[in-house]
């Protein structure tokens, strides 16, 4: 079974930043590991739906972003350690969220959260103003 565990959030003031990072163990029935997975970045604040922020593709050569982040924010991702990454610069008080790890076990690094086969449990992420 896939498991993901995140970790990195917190409480920052407007315009710091924080790198959020996101584990990958186990593999699917079909044998796939993190290697061969999509990654993405999502995010929920109260009251609101679940809101993609970042992908990336399981080379890591291809990556997405919601347009209230780009220039923000960064996904990157190391295969030989099985983490992504989110890097968050200038964070806004509308950057307040839990933020969620995603994997496409298919290798894809869609904006839909449908799309998404295994989640983690969510890190939080706190902007003061």
């Amino acid at each position: 079974q896939v498991q993901l565990v995140e970790s990195g959030g917190g409480l920052v003031q407007a315009g710091g930043s924080l790198r959020l990072s996101c584990v990958a163990s186990g593999r699917t029935t079909s044998g796939r590991t993190f290697s061969n997975y999509g990654m993405g970045w999502f995010r929920q604040a109260p009251g609101k739906e679940r809101e993609f922020v970042a992908a990336i593709s399981w080379t890591g050569g291809s990556t997405d972003y919601v347009a209230s982040v780009k220039g923000r924010f960064t996904i990157s991702r190391d295969n030989a350690k099985n983490t992504v990454y989110l890097q968050m610069n200038s964070l806004k008080p509308e950057d307040t969220a839990v933020y969620y790890c995603a994997a496409d076990a298919r290798g894809y690094y869609r904006t839909t959260y449908q799309s998404y086969d295994y989640w983690g449990q969510g890190t939080q992420v706190t902007v003061s103003s």
